[in-house]
């Protein structure tokens, strides 16, 4: 209690804190992105229960990692040599997270290229959609809880701290949740903006887990530019709409 205390009364604890929340939150978007466009595809009934769990899974998952933190910094230490790079647990949990996400974007993208293709794949039992559904989440969640920690880690060696910031922004998931997944199935173009998002975040963690540091930046400026350009372009569409509109 006395650490603790001694932290509130510390001015750079608090701007720790905060830096801390902004990158979670920024981390998270990520995932939220992910877990919307997963659970968009369920009944209209289940979905907002599979985003809860699913960000419940993301927290849980957090905060275990949080009490083994010991165990997640040792994660960055090389344990196999490919191609005359040295990987660790961390990079090779990245390099097939960053595989796993550009297969699932890229098969994503080609269904609603081509809807027809997948139509049989689609009509099966809710209950195993819904558990397929959870297990892709609880994977995503895992690389990017290890990145998230890790994070965490670099940027402050208080766990308390780290525990208050990751609770933060899983809140924060959690009533972004359902405005923006909802957001996302009113705008089908938004759809493959968000898939075009996960490609190159995909990309950014094989990379990383290659040893190639792509600043985050770089990354959030090139997706929120996209986001602005789509922004404007749905603004247009609905001017048309309601000129059209009046003109009848």
């Amino acid at each position: 209690m006395d650490s603790i205390y001694a932290l509130m009364q510390d001015p750079a604890a608090w701007v720790a804190l905060a830096t801390l929340v902004v990158m979670e939150v920024v981390l998270g978007i990520d995932n939220l992105i992910f877990i919307s466009i997963l659970t968009n595809k369920l009944p209209q009934g289940q979905r907002e229960r599979a985003r809860r769990i699913g960000i419940g899974l993301a927290l849980v998952m957090r905060l275990g990692l949080l009490a083994t933190v010991a165990w997640i910094v040792r994660l960055t230490e090389p344990v196999i040599t490919i191609l005359g790079n040295e990987l660790s647990w961390k990079d090779i949990i990245l390099i097939l997270g960053g595989l796993f996400l550009v297969w699932k974007a890229t098969k994503e993208i080609h269904h609603h290229v081509d809807p027809d293709d997948h139509e049989d794949i689609m009509i099966g039992a809710a209950t195993a959609t819904f558990g397929g559904v959870i297990a892709q989440i609880l994977v995503l969640d895992l690389v990017f809880s290890i990145d998230s920690i890790i994070t965490a880690v670099g940027m402050t060696p208080h766990v308390p701290i780290m525990v208050v910031a990751v609770v933060a922004a899983v809140t924060v998931m959690l009533l972004a949740a359902n405005p923006l997944a909802n957001f996302i199935e009113k705008n089908p173009t938004i759809v493959m903006l968000a898939l075009s998002f996960l490609l190159l975040i995909g990309t950014t963690l094989i990379a990383e887990g290659f040893g190639v540091h792509v600043p985050k930046g770089y990354i959030y400026a090139a997706m929120a530019f996209s986001a602005l350009v789509e922004g404007l372009n749905m603004w247009a569409r609905n001017a048309r709409k309601a000129s059209r509109a009046q003109g009848h």
